[in-house]
């Protein structure tokens, strides 16, 4: 029997994983943007959607495997490469291969819910059940970034698909912890990716990017580079030797701070702390995960206790809130900020800080300014949360939505 390149097995293996809690001919789509991680992926997903569940006592069956690939049309010869990556999809025997043009992002175009707002679905306020992963921050990228998961999910619904796999590997989950941690964020962000959210699934979230590669490379898939992922021409990235490879620039000289954080943080820390550091925020990111799932839960159950019934406002029992340890308290009053519009990114410590002190340091002050124009104010003992009004285009007035808990 011939020996399988090894990064080809860890591959296989964690899609086989995901794949084993399918039924017969269950259809799986991936997202591949033509780059090394959706690739090796996709070859790894073809590979494994003929024998899921085969082991010596069974034969298994088989589950559908198809493909999305996004095109953003933010780079010349972006509709060349999202057809190249679909050609290979297809000649890896997925079926169907859909590509897809994604809406461009306006002008103005905010961010996505971050990471920070991922949580289980629970039960009170602002716990609706979240499909949708992010990343780091606002601005074009956070907005790209909506548009390609509005994209598959709408494929995924179109098809009947019962997941999507997406590319995302232990390097992009270090990656996201150290965003998390610049910014000064909680333990849900700083808990990263989930392996598993809604419809979507992260089968190489212990797998490096290297891996990646090598499985491309043992399948003879040549897998395209996002220059947006390079560094300026002339920065040099610091390597274990101490020496510097110099890396191709970036067009419009525009380099993302994911990029900036791979290409010169990473480099920099396994440099100065040894190898083991992309492993050991993985971990982190894990046990941190565990943790804020649990309050969570807490918190959301905290928030129903709270809640009374007002038609109008969202209406909280500011002794019952403050009853409650200062952590749970402090992410229940989060979740019902963002039930009344807040977006997670915007929503920050210091909105929770003016929050928490209408419950416990009450003293007559006025109401709370929330992001998104919503307020909150403290009277006869309880906690009024109100959306922002907003106008529409017939000249009629309405009430902005809760904003979905998403990843």
């Amino acid at each position: 029997m011939a020996r399988v390149d090894p990064a080809v097995a860890a591959a296989r293996n964690a899609v086989r994983e995901v794949l084993t809690r399918l039924g017969r001919d269950e259809l799986v789509l991936v997202a591949c943007s033509g780059g090394a991680d959706s690739l090796a992926l996709a070859a790894s997903l073809a590979f494994e959607a003929r024998r899921v569940g085969r082991s010596v006592r069974s034969r298994g069956h088989a589950v559908r495997a198809g493909a999305v690939v996004v095109d953003h049309g933010l780079q010349e010869g972006s509709a060349e490469v999202a057809e190249r990556a679909a050609e290979q999809c297809r000649s890896l025997g997925l079926d169907p291969v859909v590509v897809r043009r994604a809406a461009a992002p306006g002008p103005g175009a905010t961010a996505a819910p971050d990471a920070a707002a991922e949580r289980r679905p629970g039960r009170g306020l602002g716990t609706q059940d979240a499909t949708r992963p992010t990343f780091d921050g606002g601005g074009p990228e956070a907005a790209a970034r909506d548009a390609r998961y509005a994209v598959l999910e709408a494929v995924a619904t179109e098809t009947g698909a019962a997941l999507v796999l997406l590319g995302h590997t232990l390097d992009d989950q270090a990656e996201q912890v150290l965003l998390g941690l610049a910014r000064g964020a909680g333990a849900r962000s700083l808990a990263g990716m989930p392996r598993e959210r809604g419809i979507f699934r992260r089968p190489f979230l212990g797998l490096r990017r290297a891996q990646t590669e090598a499985v491309c490379a043992a399948s003879g898939l040549d897998f395209w580079t996002d220059p947006t992922n390079l560094l300026p021409d002339g920065d040099v990235v610091v390597t274990r030797a101490g020496q510097g490879a110099a890396m191709d620039p970036s067009p419009g000289g525009y380099t993302p701070l994911r990029s900036q954080v791979r290409g010169r943080v990473l480099p920099v820390l396994e440099g100065t702390l040894g190898p083991g550091v992309v492993e050991a925020l993985g971990r982190s990111a894990d046990q941190l995960r565990d943790d804020a799932d649990l309050l969570d839960t807490l918190a959301a159950e905290l928030l129903d206790r709270a809640r009374t019934a007002d038609a109008a406002e969202h209406t909280l029992d500011a002794d019952v809130l403050g009853q409650a340890h200062p952590a749970l308290r402090r992410r229940a009053l989060r979740l019902a900020a963002l039930a009344v519009g807040c977006r997670p990114s915007d929503t920050t410590t210091r909105h929770v800080d003016a929050l928490d002190a209408l419950v416990v340091s009450w003293s007559g002050q006025g109401s709370v300014h929330l992001p998104g124009g919503a307020r909150a104010r403290r009277a006869c003992g309880s906690l009024f949360l109100r959306a922002a009004p907003t106008g529409t285009s017939d000249g009629g007035t309405g009430v902005q939505p809760p904003s979905t808990t998403q990843e």
